[in-house]
C-alpha cells in the first residue's frame, strides 16, 4: 500500500467530520494575479460546510511592506481566537486547487503551536467535483481563545539567510518555477532580479502534487532528492513570497525532516535588493 502524509486528509474524511464539535475548517485559499481567481469571491459562492475565511495577507506584520509575512504571536492569537479556533483544535486547511497556498496556513498554525493542523488533499476543487456539500452561509463561530508556542526557530529573516549562503550551513531548496530559478523568465513582481541565491537547489513546488493532491512519500523523497537535497541535514526552504516555500516544508515534514526552517521574506525581499548575491543558470548538479 503507497503511504501518504500524515499532515493530509481525504475528502471522504472531511466529509465525515463535519460538525464534530473540535473540527475547525479553513479557506485559506490565495492567487496570484496571473491565476485570475478571486479568493473571497469563490468563498462566498461556496465553501466547505462550517469553514471560515482565512486571509494570509489580513493575518500578517502589518509594519512590512513585504507580503503576508507572519505577524507576532500575539497578532495571531488574536485574529484566529475571532474565528474560534484554539491551539488544542482539529484543524483542517484547505484552499482552490488543493496543494498551493494550504500548507502554508498549516504551516503557520504549527508555528505558532497549534498541535493537530492537517491540509485537505484534493483542495476545494476536488471537493467540488465530488459534488460534495456546499454552503455559502458565513459562519459565527463563538469566540476562542488560542494560547500561542511560538516556535521562532522555524523562521529565517534576512539577516540569519545572508549567513547561511555565506557558510552553506544548510540547505537551500527554492520553490519557485525552474524558469524564474534560473532566471530565464522574469519574476512576476517588478523590480525583481530573476534567478537564485548562491548553493540553492531548484525544487519546483509543483513537482510535489499531482491533480490537486500530495503525492505519496516515496515520490516526495524522489523529488526531494533528486534535486540534491539530502534529507539528513538541514533545509530552509523559500519561494517567491514565503507562501509555497511551505508546500516543500509540508513534504519534509511528512518524511520525518524536521530540522527545517522557512524563509518568510523569500524572493520578494531577496531579488528586490542590491545587497543580496545572486546567480543564474540552473541549479549546480545533484550533492554526493
Amino acid at each position: 500500500m503507497t503511504e501518504t502524509s500524515r499532515f493530509v486528509v481525504s475528502s471522504d474524511w472531511l466529509q465525515k467530520e463535519l460538525g464534530s464539535p473540535d473540527l475547525r475548517i479553513l479557506d485559506a485559499s490565495f492567487y496570484l494575479p496571473a491565476q485570475k481567481r478571486d479568493a473571497d469571491a469563490e468563498y462566498a459562492a461556496g465553501h466547505i460546510p462550517g469553514a471560515v475565511r482565512f486571509d494570509h495577507d489580513k493575518v500578517a506584520d502589518h509594519s512590512t511592506n513585504l507580503p503576508h509575512m507572519v505577524p507576532s504571536p500575539e497578532v495571531f492569537a488574536e485574529a484566529v481566537g475571532k474565528l474560534g479556533i484554539s491551539e488544542n483544535d482539529r484543524i483542517v486547511i484547505y484552499d482552490g486547487p488543493g496543494i498551493f497556498s494550504a500548507p502554508r496556513g498549516w504551516w503557520l498554525f504549527r508555528v505558532m503551536g497549534a498541535r493537530q493542523v492537517f491540509v485537505l488533499d484534493g483542495g476545494l476543487d476536488g471537493w467540488k467535483a465530488e459534488g460534495r456539500p456546499l454552503e455559502t452561509t458565513v459562519p459565527t463561530p463563538a469566540p476562542a481563545t488560542f494560547k500561542p508556542d511560538f516556535h521562532a526557530d522555524r523562521i529565517v529573516d534576512l539577516q540569519t539567510m545572508l549567513g547561511i549562503v555565506e557558510d552553506g550551513s544548510r540547505q537551500i531548496a527554492d520553490a519557485r518555477p525552474a524558469g524564474r530559478f534560473s532566471g530565464v523568465e522574469p519574476e512576476p513582481r517588478a523590480g525583481m532580479r530573476s534567478g537564485h541565491m548562491p548553493g540553492a537547489r531548484s525544487l519546483p513546488s509543483s513537482a510535489f502534487s499531482a491533480n490537486g493532491k500530495l503525492r505519496p512519500l516515496n515520490e516526495l523523497r524522489q523529488v526531494i532528492e533528486e534535486a540534491g537535497i539530502d534529507v539528513n541535514r538541514p533545509v530552509v526552504t523559500s519561494c517567491g513570497s514565503g507562501v509555497t516555500a511551505a508546500i516543500i516544508t509540508l513534504a519534509l515534514e511528512s518524511l520525518g525532516h524536521e530540522n527545517n526552517a522557512l524563509y518568510d521574506g523569500s524572493w520578494t525581499e531577496w531579488g528586490s535588493r542590491e545587497d543580496t548575491p545572486v546567480v543564474t543558470g540552473p541549479a549546480s548538479p545533484k550533492a554526493a
